[in-house]
């Protein structure tokens, strides 16, 4: 096994614009998340007009988080023992030749749901892979002092997207086809592989340790998570917060599309208008720390994440649903930014990846089971009170914290 003791390359503050490394992970995982869209708002309205059943989305949505917990933990031990920069590279070649396979079957009509699932399941887990990667490598390309202003630009950068993103992708489904607008996805996950060939990793001192077995790496994270006492209380609080999400996201497009009759213009629009609140998100979370402490800010997202889901509720409209979204998504950017930032700075660098593998699938354990419930409800019962539902568990989750000393994290 070999310990990674990567020294960053040392600019002062604010010299992010000339790390070529970060900038081309930032510009090859910004042209990316931007064909996410295209993925994100056509496949959920594909399964839709192939089945015309909430249960079936909802599917499909659970199997994407699938590989969070049965990859996890192994997806982090990869990362930790092998080359990063490989392991994103493959994996955004994996990403390609799935999304190559779906376009190939829609091209020749021969598309059916369980090939969307077992794709979708190795483009999550690929995707998945990637990004437990992407993280662990930040704090070899940037020092400490800078973690919280790069996850902040990579945030930024990724919501202006899913700003501008799904009212294109719905635009680009409504002119043209499904088929058209997967493949800008296909195209974009190319030149993610291309930034990835060109990044250069900081020299790392490597200290070879005896071989362990996968098993007892994969405790290490564990043992790593549990004893970190600050990171384990917010990994906790997400997994909830994960539950209550899920009992919204499995059914918003179908209660969207079936109940409210919105288009799927309107819909990629409604997608566009919630991802304001997360540009502003990005914006702000620097400012805020300088404020405030991280245990603060992360205890009050929670009471904004109550506003949101009780506005949602009430929503007559897929664009006042897509308000009510918005401040969701401030919400969810500011205790992202503030949640990676904590991982980063109190996890060893050669732990990262098993440490955010095993907390990434302790985090999303519930999110298939919510997606299940909200799939069977949609099927017979009202679908607002699932929104009523995720409010009172989120205002659970506040009081819980306000009360807790992690609220003291500065």
């Amino acid at each position: 096994m070999i310990t990674r003791e990567a020294t960053p390359i040392k600019e002062e503050s604010g010299t992010l614009w000339k790390n070529k490394n970060f900038l081309l992970l930032w510009g090859g995982s910004t042209i990316a998340s931007f064909g996410s869209q295209m993925y994100t708002i056509a496949i959920p309205l594909l399964i839709y007009h192939m089945s015309q059943s909430a249960l079936a989305m909802s599917t499909m949505r659970a199997i994407e988080f699938f590989p969070n917990i049965f990859l996890g933990m192994i997806a982090g031990v990869f990362v930790d023992r092998f080359n990063r920069k490989r392991m994103m590279q493959w994996t955004s070649f994996i990403q390609v030749i799935a999304m190559v396979l779906i376009l190939l079957l829609l091209t020749t009509n021969h598309i059916q749901l369980w090939h969307l699932f077992l794709l979708g399941f190795i483009l999550s887990s690929a995707g998945y892979t990637f990004g437990n990667a992407h993280h662990s490598v930040i704090p070899q390309l940037v020092t400490k002092e800078q973690l919280t202003s790069a996850n902040a630009k990579l945030s930024f950068v990724s919501t202006l997207i899913r700003t501008v993103g799904p009212g294109i992708a719905g635009s680009l489904i409504l002119l043209f086809s499904y088929t058209s607008t997967l493949a800008i996805y296909s195209i974009c996950l190319l030149i993610l592989f291309m930034c990835m060939h060109f990044l250069q990793m900081p020299v790392e001192s490597e200290q070879k340790q005896e071989s362990n077995s996968i098993w007892r790496d994969m405790k290490e994270g564990i043992d790593e998570l549990l004893d970190n006492k600050t990171l384990l209380t917010p990994t906790i609080t997400v997994l909830f917060v994960n539950f209550a999400s899920s009992l919204v996201i499995g059914v918003l497009i179908f209660y969207v599309a079936d109940q409210l009759k919105a288009t799927e213009d309107q819909i990629g629009w409604m997608f566009s208008i919630s991802a304001i609140g997360g540009l502003l998100g990005a914006l702000v979370i620097s400012k805020i720390r300088k404020l405030l402490g991280r245990g603060v800010i992360f205890t009050y997202c929670l009471l904004i994440d109550v506003v949101a889901m009780a506005w949602l509720m009430m929503a007559p409209s897929w664009w006042v649903i897509g308000l009510a979204l918005a401040v969701r998504t401030f919400s969810t950017t500011v205790s992202n930014i503030v949640y990676h930032t904590i991982r980063q700075e109190f996890t060893p660098n050669h732990l990262l990846g098993r440490v955010a593998g095993t907390s990434s699938m302790f985090m999303k354990l519930t999110l298939p089971l919510g997606l299940f419930i909200a799939g069977l409800w949609a099927e017979w019962l009202p679908i607002p009170i699932l929104f009523g539902i995720s409010t009172i568990i989120f205002f659970t989750l506040f009081i819980r914290l306000l009360l807790h000393p992690f609220r003291k994290v500065a």
